[in-house]
């Protein structure tokens, strides 16, 4: 069970043996994403940006998961409350994904296996099991959240009934099929189109809102009031909790192997992977402060203060705008949302499965078995407790994603400060360091937001 017919493992050229339980070179075993796996070259040479074009997609795929419809709620909660102030907690938590998703890039290309593998090539299978059904909760957790933004999105454009739009995004796994078999540069580009649709709607939206620049800049400064304010705390950790999603992480370190070089440029694809992340995730920080700017500047300018759903931000963001357009625009932007995030998960999904079990399905089944598991809810709570139980329903998996959220942080940190498993590419101490106070930052709020959450504060 542990290495497949025929498969040799043998040691890393620059990695003890006593690093992993299973070891091989980069390379051989058991390929992540095997389809996808090192089917885009990169350039020998050339100019930086050549080369930076190269490697650009992955973390364009990433950043889809920091601004799905899962984080809209806090945000606009936290625009619609306090204005600009939260502008500063965004800002953070990107900065704290930028570290962790720079990390699962190197784990992926300095170790030549994706986070599901590692786990399993470090522990004992019953904590790779445990770690596997964890990982697997928190996907169709997550995917649950995207059922019920696709279906809000399409009930606002098209006047789909909640249900009837959840069983129109199972077919998205369709959409998946005919898009990987076009190349995994196809998606790619796919994805990132998705993402200029979002900001760009934001970007318009913005400039119809008009907001005070200076306010803004004041917003990405941090407020002691942040502390000392018990409900705009609370918001606070709930933008922080749900910034990193654990599947991203799985998703990141596999993702990158898609690229194509020598085994002894590793440090430099390292360095261009990083790149590639954070200027995504940048992308990911305008789109999430678009959403707080947007409603502080409709919403809480006006006095609605209490704005916290979507449906309800949709409503009135025509009438306080005076402009027929802002409403749609934030619909679509939504929709966009939803589809790019459907698409990252079912990779997310086979990546998790392959990586823990090396067990192969096909995308679709794959898609299929995940999107009924989440669709089920959906159509149970609205026929129970209508259209508002989603609401619901939609916090319940942001608790969920919070409880797995440690198994997968805290493993991706371990590895990669481990010299025994990464050989020279172990991060440095200070970084460590740093990392760790990140990993325990972002678990200890998402306790928090969980206990919190069962005990009704906030």
């Amino acid at each position: 069970m542990d290495a497949q017919p025929g498969t040799t493992l043998r040691p890393m050229d620059d990695i003890p043996d006593s690093g992993w339980r299973f070891i091989r070179r980069v390379g051989e075993g058991q390929k992540s994403l095997s389809e996808a796996h090192g089917t885009i070259p990169v350039p020998i040479g050339g100019s930086w940006v050549r080369r930076l074009l190269a490697f650009s997609g992955p973390g364009y795929m990433v950043s889809v998961g920091y601004m799905d419809p899962g984080n809209w709620a806090t945000d606009i909660a936290g625009g619609s409350k306090f204005a600009y102030t939260l502008l500063s907690v965004i800002l953070l938590s990107n900065l704290m994904a930028i570290l962790l998703q720079a990390l699962a890039a190197r784990l992926g290309i300095a170790a030549g296996r994706d986070l599901a593998q590692a786990c399993r090539d470090a522990y004992p299978r019953p904590v790779a099991i445990a770690l596997w059904i964890a990982c697997e909760l928190a996907i169709v957790a997550c995917d649950l959240a995207e059922v019920i933004g696709t279906a809000i999105a399409l009930k606002l454009l098209f006047g789909i009934p909640l249900i009837g739009g959840a069983l129109i995004a199972a077919l998205d796994a369709f959409l998946l099929l005919l898009l990987i078999n076009k190349g995994f540069r196809f998606l790619e580009a796919f994805i990132i189109m998705l993402l200029v649709v979002i900001a760009v709607c934001f970007l318009i939206q913005i400039v119809l809102a008009a907001p005070p620049i200076a306010a803004i800049f004041g917003g990405f400064v941090p407020s002691s009031e942040i502390i000392t304010n018990s409900e705009m705390l609370y918001i606070a950790i709930g933008i922080i909790g749900a910034t990193v999603m654990p599947h991203n992480l799985y998703l990141h370190s596999s993702i990158v192997q898609t690229r194509r070089y020598e085994h002894a440029h590793r440090g430099e694809a390292i360095r261009w992977a990083t790149a590639d992340s954070t200027i995504a995730l940048m992308l990911a920080l305008f789109v999430n402060a678009a959403i707080l700017i947007v409603a502080a500047a409709v919403f809480n300018a006006h006095g609605k203060t209490n704005v916290e759903d979507i449906e309800q931000a949709y409503t009135l963001l025509s009438p306080l705008l005076g402009a027929g357009i802002a409403s749609i625009l934030f619909a679509v932007a939504l929709l966009a949302s939803g589809f790019n995030s459907t698409v990252t998960a079912t990779l997310a999904g086979q990546i998790v499965m392959e990586g823990f079990l090396r067990i192969r399905l096909p995308h679709w089944m794959r898609r299929l078995m995940t999107r009924a598991v989440a669709i089920v809810p959906v159509i149970v709570v609205t026929a129970l407790y209508g259209e508002r139980g989603t609401g619901h329903l939609l916090i319940f998996s942001q608790v969920i994603l919070s409880m797995q959220l440690p198994f997968a942080v805290i493993p991706l940190v371990q590895f990669v400060s481990d010299r025994r498993k990464m050989g020279s590419f172990a991060i440095s101490r200070p970084i460590a360091i740093l990392a760790w106070i990140v990993a325990a930052i972002i678990v200890g709020l998402n306790i928090k937001l969980l206990f919190d959450t069962v005990m009704g504060i906030g």
